[in-house]
């Protein structure tokens, strides 16, 4: 599954979108500089995400939209279509 689709199926499941998950995290002290087990266990016993998801979100949470271009138009199963990973809702995605 790619970045993007984890990222649009955390939406569909909780009701918000990344750049929600993100402003949320900031609130709670989560940044650039935060190891992802704090963020793993507040996604997993608020949103009950499971490690797969939550590791989607600790990425943009920690590292922004930006991912390494080795997934980008490949046959592996993080490929993904651009190297930037859309976080203000599924439904406003240019080309959706």
């Amino acid at each position: 599954m790619s970045f993007q689709a984890y990222l649009d199926n955390i939406e569909t499941r909780t009701g918000l979108t990344p750049r929600q998950f993100i402003d949320l995290a900031s609130e709670r002290g989560f940044g650039p500089e935060t190891k992802a087990a704090p963020i793993l266990a507040w996604l997993k016993e608020d949103y009950e995400l499971s490690r797969g998801y939550g590791m989607a979100l600790v990425h943009v949470i920690t590292k922004g939209p930006q991912i390494d271009a080795r997934h980008v138009g490949t046959d592996g199963v993080h490929r993904d279509e651009s190297d930037t990973l859309w976080l203000d809702g599924k439904d406003t995605r240019p080309g959706t």
